[in-house]
């Protein structure tokens, strides 16, 4: 009991998990979909080694989602290590022709969109949660 009791108390207190895209690889779509497989380096900046099984990401432009996946994918991130998780992941068409409708209907384009990548790993505590968010620089638009 008094080993459950520690594990529960070590999961709550911890830093969070940093998730960077670490590659992009297409795969079939149907229709107005696309679809690809995004693999995400989660690193763990913690002292325990966390067991996971699946997870979920979303991907926001300017507020509005425009792709998400899943995954049933299991494994350990081991204690300050990272691991490379692969999750599949549909763009839909209408959402990003919507959003680029919304960007360039001011007569100038943006210099720079926000984009936000949040998602979750699944444990047996728990879903841990993470969060990335940047601004991307707009190719070929000049500030005078």
């Amino acid at each position: 009991m008094a080993l459950i009791l520690g594990s529960c108390a070590a999961l709550t207190s911890h830093d969070p998990l940093r998730v960077t895209v670490a590659g992009i690889e297409s795969l079939p779509g149907e229709g107005l979909e696309a679809r690809m497989l995004v693999k995400l380096r989660v690193q763990n900046p913690n002292d325990a080694a966390i067991e996971y099984n699946g997870g979920a990401v979303r991907l926001s432009l300017q507020d509005t989602t425009i792709a998400s996946g899943v995954t049933g994918e299991q494994g350990v991130l081991p204690r300050y290590g990272e691991v490379v998780v692969g999750i599949p992941v549909t763009l839909s068409m209408a959402s990003i022709a919507v959003q680029m409708m919304k960007l360039f209907h001011d007569k100038a384009p943006p210099e720079s969109v926000r984009y936000v990548l949040e998602g979750k790993l699944e444990t047996g505590f728990g879903a841990m949660r993470f969060r990335t968010e940047a601004q991307l620089k707009v190719p070929g638009v000049v500030v005078q």
